[in-house]
């Protein structure tokens, strides 16, 4: 099961401005020197702007303090209560002190004094100051206020829909994720990873296994790392009605995206090949697994050069019998023969004459396995470096006992770069 990680709360609160919460407010002590006077009583006045000079030298406690010593003033002004709450937040932000300031943000939004723009600035804020308190409910809450009042910002979107996932709101989280995910994709760009794993997530709070392969596999298609791949094909195997006849299939993709581990890999797959009728496949696949130094070393060394001198020896005779292969498989009442041995000359590096085999043994028709037989002609075409005509194969691949999921994962492949 692969881990996944939210976007880094840290960054998004810095990126929408909490961390500067006091730029909100403008210079307020300025302000207040500049025309708050007229309007405020001394004892109100007095108090604030020895708050608003200790905020400037950083002592907020102690500017904290002197506010509070306006709580006691009786008979406020709505204005003055106003300026009052506005140098609270202020510096409750910049202090640190949440609690407080979530109540001075909760009554400057109820006010009616603030801009438009303010409004919707001070309402992300607070969003993002009860994200940090989790107190998940009242975050979900006033940022669906901040989009409802004309916010934007996609990065509070994020929040928003982190925030509906860690409240435990699952279909209220996928329905949001999932609909921006298919408008981007519309529009021809690329979800965010981050987008993808909570969706991957969600569908695993839900057990929902086939939401939660299709995150994977757009993991795959837009960022595809080792990791989603490695999930990806255990999770295609553990699938029900998985037919097991598609283990070499399984490990052909494994080979292609750089996903065979190690000597027991390569190992089961040249036998398989072997078994299979694909003795040059089996010598590439013991190649590559000495070449990559998991094979001919250690107490298996031995046995893995016997498998490795059978292969060669096997292809070698198969070189030998190959037109008389033809030739019966020309006469046979089905096209069976024709792929197969059409898919070894692939293998064995001879691609045209083995597509066109391939191809006719399909068009033959009386197939026994008409996926399996799609599955791989498309392979080859992608092996051949026809990938437009191997994708259009692949894309007709229907069965529903692992070769159309195969066939899907391929496509991916040839899309992509594994990183």
């Amino acid at each position: 099961m692969t881990q996944f990680r939210f976007a880094h709360i840290g960054l998004l609160l810095a990126a929408i401005g909490l961390n500067t919460v006091p730029a909100l407010f403008g210079a307020v002590p300025a302000a207040y020197a500049a025309g708050e006077q007229q309007t405020l009583r001394p004892e109100v006045g007095k108090p604030l702007q020895a708050a608003g000079e200790l905020m400037k030298a950083h002592k907020y406690k102690e500017a904290l303090a002197k506010v509070r010593e306006t709580d006691a003033i009786g008979g406020k002004t709505p204005q003055e209560t106003y300026t009052i709450e506005r140098m609270r937040a202020s510096i409750a932000a910049a202090a640190g002190d949440t609690a407080v300031a979530i109540k001075s943000f909760e009554y400057l939004l109820d006010s009616g004094k603030l801009a438009p723009a303010e409004q919707t600035k001070f309402t992300s804020a607070l969003g993002a100051m009860y994200y940090q308190q989790k107190d998940y409910p009242k975050a979900i809450s006033t940022w669906q206020r901040y989009f409802k009042e004309g916010g934007d910002d996609p990065k509070i979107r994020t929040l928003l829909n982190q925030t509906y996932y860690l409240a435990g709101d699952y279909p209220a989280a996928q329905k949001a994720i999932a609909g921006e995910v298919a408008a981007e994709e519309k529009a021809g760009q690329a979800p965010s990873e981050e987008q993808l794993q909570l969706l991957a997530n969600i569908a695993l709070k839900q057990n929902d296994k086939a939401a939660y392969v299709q995150s994977i596999e757009k993991l795959v298609a837009y960022y595809p790392k080792k990791e989603y791949w490695a999930d990806l094909i255990n999770r295609v195997q553990g699938k029900p009605g998985f037919s097991d006849r598609l283990t070499l299939d399984v490990y052909r993709l494994k080979m292609a995206i750089g996903q065979m581990k190690d000597a027991n890999d390569y190992m089961e797959m040249a036998q398989l090949a072997l078994q299979a009728g694909f003795p040059a496949e089996a010598v590439k696949v013991m190649e590559a697994g000495y070449k990559a130094g998991a094979l001919g070393n250690g107490a298996e060394a031995e046995r893995q050069k016997r498998l490795r001198d059978l292969a060669n020896k096997q292809a070698a005779d198969d070189q030998k019998t190959m037109a008389q292969g033809e030739a019966e498989a020309q006469k046979a009442k089905d096209g069976t023969a024709l792929v197969n041995l059409g898919y070894a000359y692939v293998t064995a590096g001879q691609a045209d004459k083995g597509l066109a085999l391939m191809d006719q043994g399909i068009k033959k028709g009386n197939l026994k396995r008409p996926d399996d037989a799609k599955l791989h002609y498309g392979v080859a075409q992608l092996q051949a470096g026809k990938k437009s005509e191997g994708v259009q194969t692949l894309k007709s691949v229907q069965g529903n006992d692992g070769t159309a999921d195969l066939a899907r994962y391929w496509i991916l492949q040839s899309n992509s770069k594994t990183s």
